[in-house]
């Protein structure tokens, strides 16, 4: 038996070859992730006598290269998480730190745990790409929030909690929302209240016409009747117009990316065989359809229900030691943060929408006139709906896709 540890980072990797008792077959040694370099490993592996295995860390995108070039030469691949890997062999009080010490800690643990290795399955690519754009438009939404309340500050001083007089939400076809353009154009409480009331009106109905916006007159009066009672501490002047209008200028860039983001996420979820039943359920919309199967994948890979719930990070592992036995523990959180927030905006959902006939929002609301913490009935309900996306799921690719 040959085990193969294989340290990876961004761009390289160290490679070493081991056998039982601690004999190392080949010693450490760097690869290099191009094409030339991983095909001369896969020879190198595929020449060494008896079974090969190897094993390398999941480390977000960097292992990818190196698995997929061994996996399609024909090498046994397992991926495996790397806490597993982190709390393996830990018997010193030394902390020894290097690439090459950790290839051999993964190649001992791939003697350690030789018939219980998985062998790594690809991913499709459209799944693939629809992870990718789904983790991109959760990045575009964090620097869309900062932008925002950044805008938010500075119309403080200049035309404060204008924001709040506007209710309508982000148009679908480019992502503007309406305040953040009307603030491009009237940047300052005095650009209203400088004006008489029948000239902002007539202004402000030909921008609405000119934006693609709704116009309503008691609209109008109300932003009139506002900027009348602002006190602003930034003056009316060019250098807060630059000020205001470049940070409406970069919201507005986030939001039309983010709006592509979204329609191509949308289109290349629709083309996978379970998008339907995954939009079926309660409080799953578009959105929340294609970040759901983005994050969970081809639900096949999962072997049971409660393997599902562990990746998402929401099983409570048991505690017990001595006389003390803990029956309410708190969630690992060790598996997907991107799934568990998705989840939680479907629960949110459901306590808004309260449908009575759906026996995830029956089994949630149970929770609550339990009288359980919010996070302790949102995390149960989560758990809840990934048990029945599990069964519902892959009920329908297996009819789908018949053995």
């Amino acid at each position: 038996m040959n085990a193969v540890g294989i340290d990876v980072s961004k761009g390289k990797s160290m490679v070493v070859v081991m056998r039982p008792f601690g004999e190392i077959v080949i010693s450490p040694f760097e690869v290099t992730h191009s094409a030339c370099e991983l095909s001369k490993l896969a020879d190198l592996l595929k020449s060494l006598p008896g079974e090969t295995k190897v094993v390398m860390e999941c480390t977000g995108s960097y292992h990818l290269p190196v698995a997929n070039a061994l996996h399609y030469a024909g090498i046994f691949v397992s991926t495996v998480h790397s806490l597993l890997i982190h709390d393996f062999g830990n018997n010193t009080i030394r902390r020894v730190k290097t690439d090459k010490a950790d290839a051999v800690k993964i190649a001992n643990y791939a003697i350690q745990n030789w018939l219980a290795l998985e062998a790594y399955t690809p991913e499709e690519d459209v799944r693939k790409i629809l992870k990718s754009y789904s983790r991109q438009y959760n990045k575009y939404s964090k620097i869309k929030t900062v932008l925002k309340n950044n805008l938010i500050s500075i119309l403080d001083q200049s035309f404060p909690n204008v924001n709040r007089l506007f209710t309508s939400q982000s148009r679908s076809e480019d992502g503007h929302q309406k305040w953040i353009d009307f603030v491009q154009k009237f940047w300052h409480a005095e650009c209203v209240s400088g004006l008489s009331k029948s000239v902002f009106f007539d202004r402000y109905k030909r921008w609405c016409k000119h934006m693609g916006y709704y116009y309503r007159q008691s609209n109008a009066d109300k932003i009139y009747a506002f900027s009348k009672e602002c006190s602003c501490t930034l003056l009316k002047s060019s250098s807060t117009e630059m000020l205001i209008k470049q940070a409406t200028i970069q919201l507005n860039a986030v939001s039309e990316s983010q709006a592509i983001l979204f329609r191509e996420m949308h289109r290349i979820a629709q083309s996978l065989p379970e998008y339907p039943v995954v939009h079926s359920f309660f409080g799953v919309g578009d959105l929340l359809a294609a970040q759901i199967i983005a994050e969970i994948g081809d639900i096949r890979r999962f072997p049971k229900k409660s393997s599902l719930v562990c990746f998402a990070g929401l099983e409570s592992p048991p505690d017990q030691s001595g006389v003390v036995d803990r029956k309410s523990n708190e969630v690992s959180k060790k598996g997907s943060p991107h799934l568990r927030k998705a989840l939680f905006q479907v629960m949110d959902c459901l306590i808004k929408h309260s449908p009575i006939n759906e026996p995830v929002y029956q089994f949630l609301d149970r929770k609550r006139a339990e009288g359980k913490h919010y996070y302790c009935y949102m995390t149960a309900g989560s758990a809840k709906f990934l048990r029945i996306y599990y069964a519902r799921v892959k009920e329908y690719l297996d009819t789908y896709y018949p053995a």
